[in-house]
């Protein structure tokens, strides 16, 4: 047996078993549309990376933060994200677990973007469990932000915000929200606030708003 899909697969099912530990119970998503720094880095493989960033991650963090890649959460943030989440570990949502997704790197997998013919583009975030939602919250980091410095709440901007999204059917909420007018390589960062807890989620994608043949499209592919 190929030993890369030999441990690609031990990694899957041992995230599987994890999912069903009490102590995963706040796990509930990520984004993978484009796929956030941790689940592209679980795709990677844990165990044995191959992306720069991914490898960084291993080193920095281990490998528990990889299989809990759906976790990246604050228990009690109640839309007070800026109290809760502090100046250089938004990719981490200040959560322990996943403080190697804070390192500043230029290197991180990067995903190109752009936006349908209407000017929207629609994300996809894995929901593991369905909840009530007070706010789904989208930021794009500045122009004159750069990724060698650690990410602050003053290097991003709003350029989205929805209410409640139902979970689909295959378990991804789909997000359409219009494209910001920006150029280059940056970062998209998400902020779920659940309605029915305190509980948020935060994740940060890697885009780059070039165009190419390889751009995801508004109905483009679904990892």
């Amino acid at each position: 047996m190929n030993q890369h899909f030999f441990v690609r697969g031990i990694s899957a099912l041992f995230a599987a078993a994890m999912l069903c530990l009490p102590g995963l119970a706040a796990a509930h998503g990520s984004m993978t549309t484009p796929p956030s720094r941790i689940y592209y880095c679980y795709l990677n493989g844990a165990e044995n990376p191959t992306d720069p960033g991914c490898i960084a991650i291993r080193q920095n963090g281990g490998t528990p933060g990889v299989y809990d890649w759906m976790s990246v959460n604050q228990a009690n943030a109640n839309g007070n994200h800026q109290a809760v989440v502090a100046d250089g570990k938004l990719c981490s949502g200040n959560n322990p677990l996943f403080t190697s997704l804070d390192l500043p790197r230029t290197d991180w997998h990067t995903t190109p973007i752009t936006a349908s013919g209407d000017g929207t583009f629609e994300f996809a975030f894995r929901g593991t469990a369905p909840h009530a939602t007070r706010d789904w919250i989208f930021y794009v980091s500045r122009p004159e932000w750069s990724p060698t410095q650690p990410l602050r709440w003053a290097d991003v901007e709003e350029f989205c915000r929805l209410g409640n999204v139902a979970l689909n059917a295959d378990g991804h909420y789909y997000l359409r929200c219009p494209l910001p007018a920006a150029t280059g390589k940056r970062v998209i960062y998400s902020v779920w606030q659940r309605s029915d807890s305190a509980e948020a989620f935060y994740t940060c994608v890697d885009v780059d708003f070039g165009s190419g043949p390889d751009a995801i499209f508004a109905n483009g592919f679904q990892q």
